[in-house]
């Protein structure tokens, strides 16, 4: 069964960046959806980054240009490179992972603990 760990959360001020880090544990992940979510206070839960088995990519229209997904399988990870922060990012930023066969996700979807990013002004 497949686990994930996020890590790499701070505090940092409006234009900066940061980077997190999912771990991923459990046979099958490297072939998995994977995904980051955010949700801050007071909005719903919105999916904010995904990529394909394949390193194909989405994002949200809010985060394009600025925020980077990737994978590194040798590794077991997925990332979510985040550049020129707003306030507006601040959230509780989660990962995500789901089966995959033929292009498409199935099966329960699995979700890290979370990793809290802060952007102030």
């Amino acid at each position: 069964q497949v686990q994930l760990m996020e890590s790499g959360g701070a505090s940092v001020a409006a234009g900066g960046s940061l980077r997190l880090s999912c771990a991923g544990s459990g046979r099958y992940y490297d072939t998995g959806c994977m995904a980051w979510y955010r949700h801050a206070a007071g909005q719903k839960r919105e999916v904010v980054a995904f990529i394909t088995p394949g390193a194909g990519t989405r994002y949200a229209d809010s985060v394009k240009g600025r925020f980077t997904i990737s994978k590194d399988n040798a590794k077991n990870t997925h990332y979510l490179q985040m550049n020129s922060l707003k306030t507006e990012d601040t959230a509780m930023y989660y990962c995500w992972w789901r089966h995959a066969s033929a292009g498409n996700c199935y099966g329960e979807p699995v979700w890290g603990q979370g990793t809290q990013v802060t952007v102030s002004s």
